[in-house]
């Protein structure tokens, strides 16, 4: 893509104004999480894009709407919407397995699948630039993705069975991928638990300190309110055991993570599937947030389809993630849509900091190409949602028919977007920080 020449005060001020939209009611209505959020991501270009899909789909938004490989239905597809290379990790699914793939599903919504690759060959710019690979490197690291995706697109909807494409478990990942599936199982519910709770009185409870807020009877109150509410959006599986999801105890939580800050949310501590007190779960509702892509889609037909952000955050998982947790569920709180999912013991995020190797990233990125691909194909008419009612993958791969035997068309499309938008948030990052640390951004 090609980068517009503004000025850095014409560019800081378009800066704001997207974070006015977008975090606005938030950062005044709690400006300490905001602080603890723009720190983080003033230390980097790549954290600073990791906290800025807004920014990343105003910019879109300028561009020509359109582009190749978009038509009525690959404009359709269900994305993740933040598909940057650190929102990889492992999970427990709803069969006992541990997987890795894509996690994080705040962001998902219905649009154009090529915004997805646009957001993750941008981040793979991002993080070659940040360990020294040169422009050439980048390149094949891009091309590497964009080949792998093609690839696994296509096969899928040429009918490869579902063995043929299995998930990254720990029978078939390799390299770091498979390095964080073993860290993940090396984890137990009893260490998460021990570093939340302790027992009193013959009845594990939630430890003072760490963050935990102390509710009064009112907040409680509501809290239990809409845990009540939450239980009928789970699947009747889930609630095999009644005294499964009886509640031991509750505290409030404030996030104030790059992606959570000034997000009310609250802990509740349930009994699990036995009576040990090392079987306990903890599960959290968390207010869902407005995605940044949602601003600009202006589809009706999408916009109706979910009763609330929480609704659309679970619906959205549950069509993108095969046998995705089985606590994860929505409900309501004064008003206000809220996700619920369980505080998992066994989620390892994929590490960067020590895959410096170019052919180890080269199959790194490989893999997570797969893991996009087979991300978008799920998602369609056979998710159990009638708001994509079509083949994805079959759809993506008839718009990529006209590339050449080789893919050189995507990839090449790829290529100059990752180097021309990682130029940019580069630039970005340094605005951002000149104006953090300069008190400019209001509110704070």
């Amino acid at each position: 893509m090609s980068v517009p020449q503004l000025n850095d005060e014409h560019r800081g001020e378009e800066i704001l104004a997207v974070f006015d939209t977008a975090f606005g009611q938030l950062l005044a209505a709690d400006p300490a999480a905001f602080r603890v959020k723009f720190r983080k991501m003033a230390a980097s270009a790549f954290a600073f894009y990791r906290g800025t899909a807004c920014l990343f789909y105003h910019d879109l938004d300028a561009e020509k709407r359109g582009g190749p490989y978009l038509d009525e239905r690959t404009s359709r597809v269900w994305i993740h919407g933040d598909l940057h290379a650190e929102n990889f990790g492992t999970y427990m699914d709803a069969q006992g397995r541990l997987i890795f793939n894509v996690n994080d599903f705040d962001e998902a919504y219905v649009g154009p699948f090529t915004w997805d690759l646009k957001r993750f060959s941008a981040s793979i710019a991002l993080i070659g630039y940040a360990k020294a690979l040169g422009d050439d490197q980048i390149t094949e690291l891009v091309q590497v993705y964009a080949g792998a995706y093609r690839e696994r697109i296509h096969a899928l909807a040429t009918g490869a069975k579902s063995d043929e494409v299995p998930p990254f478990t720990l029978d078939t990942a390799q390299g770091p991928l498979l390095d964080a599936l073993r860290d993940a199982r090396s984890l137990t519910r009893f260490g998460l638990l021990d570093s939340m709770t302790d027992i009193r009185d013959f009845e594990r409870r939630f430890a003072p300190g760490g963050g935990s807020i102390e509710l009064d009877a009112a907040t409680r109150y509501k809290v239990l309110a809409a845990f009540d509410g939450y239980l009928e959006t789970l699947p009747d599986s889930s609630l095999a055991r009644p005294d499964s999801y009886r509640v031991k105890d509750v505290v409030g939580r404030r996030g104030i993570g790059i992606g959570s800050a000034g997000l009310p949310s609250y802990n509740i501590l349930l009994e699990g599937h036995s009576d040990a007190l090392e079987n306990d779960v903890v599960i959290y509702i968390k207010q869902a947030q407005t995605p940044a892509v949602s601003r600009h889609i202006t589809d009706p037909a999408i916009r109706d389809y979910f009763q609330h952000e929480g609704h659309r955050t679970v619906i959205s998982q549950r069509a993108l993630q095969a046998h995705a947790d089985p606590w994860l569920g929505w409900t309501e709180l004064s008003g206000t849509g809220q996700l619920v999912a369980e505080v998992s013991p066994y989620a390892v995020d994929l590490d960067w900091g020590d895959i410096d190797d170019p052919e180890e990233i080269a199959a790194v990125v490989a893999d997570l190409g797969r893991a996009t691909a087979t991300m978008h194909s799920a998602a369609d008419d056979q998710s159990g949602e009638s708001l994509v009612p079509f083949s994805t993958e079959r759809a993506i791969d008839a718009a990529l028919a006209a590339d050449s035997d080789d893919g050189a068309g995507l990839a090449d499309l790829l290529v100059d977007f990752a180097h021309g938008y990682g130029a940019r948030a580069r630039t970005d990052h340094q605005i951002f920080v000149d104006l953090f640390r300069n008190g400019r951004i209001p509110g704070l």
